[in-house]
């Protein structure tokens, strides 16, 4: 027990790792979780630091044992079983995240969201601190990222579009406004972007094989894995979402994704399509910018400032 009361010392907020495996068999050695993988007919065994790792997604021809299962649980560690390169786009599947059980986690946060939650008016009112939150880190990583400035991707000149969504946001009335109000954000800065990075013409489609909406399909399902670590670790079910819908599968779990996609995953896929990265290194790109950014860290804040604002002490 003691070890792994050790695992723990580090916040999910605080880990670095998010992996994704594939072609390999992850189990326990030794106490420790590793994955087993085939080179040059030569069997290797790869060490996983479950300690500092948010989420394991395993992918095409991949097995784990129910033994690596308890210690990842224990360690607080999501798995997620998902199509080629990290994302369902070939599988034709969802990802299914497998959340580690634990009686430990905090429970005042939960009962402060639920306190809320069942009046439409304060649920409206938290979602539109969401996407206050969204726009203002989507300044701040914009603004920041010299990669960004590079291709011609300049903060200044959508500002007036977020300032308009806040004062939309503000003024609306229902949630359907607000979705819809979303859906118009997000495609003007898809077409910003793809204009900035000579992708002009561009159209999102989650089954299409062009490099940008791969990416974007790619890196979204990077944010729920942090999203769904997000809540899991605060003790809040994916259930009592905001905005996306009562009765919605994991619902939350978009609310909170939401919270980083347009100010890390949007701009980076069309970077990396129009620099023909491959998945692997457009992976390692979105996960050091999740870490830079400290994109946990602004789910979780922003979790709390909406607790904080409107929940209710039990």
């Amino acid at each position: 027990m003691q070890q792994m009361n050790n695992l723990k010392a580090i916040l999910h907020s605080k880990r670095a790792n998010i992996y994704y495996l594939e072609m390999c068999r992850v189990m326990q050695k030794d106490g420790r979780v590793v994955y087993l993988s085939e080179e040059r007919k030569e069997f290797r065994y790869w060490n996983i630091p479950i300690a500092n790792t948010n989420c394991l997604l395993l992918g095409t021809g991949t097995s784990i044992t129910q033994a690596a299962m308890r210690m990842l649980s224990q360690a607080g560690v999501l798995v997620g079983f998902c199509g080629g390169g990290g994302t369902p786009l070939f599988s034709g599947t969802e990802v299914e995240w497998l959340m580690p059980q634990s009686e430990y986690r905090p429970t005042r946060f939960v009962q402060k969201w639920l306190s809320f939650w069942f009046d439409d008016s304060k649920r409206l009112e938290a979602a539109k601190i969401f996407q206050e939150s969204r726009v203002l880190f989507i300044k701040k990583v914009w603004s920041k990222e010299r990669e960004f400035v590079n291709e011609g991707l300049e903060v200044g000149e959508i500002d007036e579009i977020l300032e308009n969504y806040k004062r939309a946001c503000k003024g609306a009335n229902e949630t359907v406004k607000l979705l819809q109000l979303e859906a118009d954000l997000t495609k003007r800065l898809y077409r910003y972007v793809a204009e900035r990075t000579g992708q002009s013409g561009f159209s999102r489609d989650r089954d299409a094989a062009d490099g940008a909406n791969r990416f974007l399909n790619h890196g979204n399902y990077l944010a729920y894995g942090l999203g769904a670590t997000a809540l899991w670790a605060l003790g809040i079910s994916h259930a009592f979402a905001v905005m996306h819908g009562k009765t919605r599968r994991g619902a939350l779990v978009f609310d909170v994704a939401d919270l980083i996609k347009d100010a890390i995953v949007l701009p980076w896929a069309f970077v990396g399509a129009r620099n023909e990265l491959d998945e692997q290194s457009f992976r390692a790109q979105i996960l050091q910018s999740f870490i830079s950014y400290k994109a946990m860290d602004r789910m979780i804040e922003t979790i709390e400032d909406v607790i904080d604002t409107l929940g209710v002490a039990p």
